[in-house]
């Protein structure tokens, strides 16, 4: 057997050994983690996340707080303004159609 004949068998016996490796490497990927440890996974997820936010300061919040409760009041108008004014003409037709 020449010296290339032996390298590649070599070589060749040398993938063949390394292939169940990667197949048990699947296997073990293939597999769900526990119960804790994907709850551990997702605690450490949600902190990574929450350091990337960038929160308000107090000015910020009370300006959102006072706009959200304007707009708040002034579309509760247009909605009272509104079943007011459909009630009345609803009042109306009845009558008319009353008598």
């Amino acid at each position: 057997m020449s010296d290339n004949e032996k390298i590649e068998k070599t070589g060749a016996d040398a993938q063949a050994a390394a292939k169940p490796a990667k197949v048990d490497k699947k296997a073990k990927k293939d597999e769900k983690p526990g119960f804790f440890q994907r709850v551990a996974r997702w605690f450490r997820e949600m902190k990574s996340e929450l350091k990337k936010v960038v929160w308000p300061t107090p000015k910020q919040t009370i300006n959102n707080t006072v706009i959200v409760i304007v707009c708040v009041i002034v579309v509760g108008i247009f909605i009272w303004v509104f079943d007011a004014l459909a009630s009345s003409i609803i009042a109306a037709l009845i009558d008319l159609f009353k008598g």
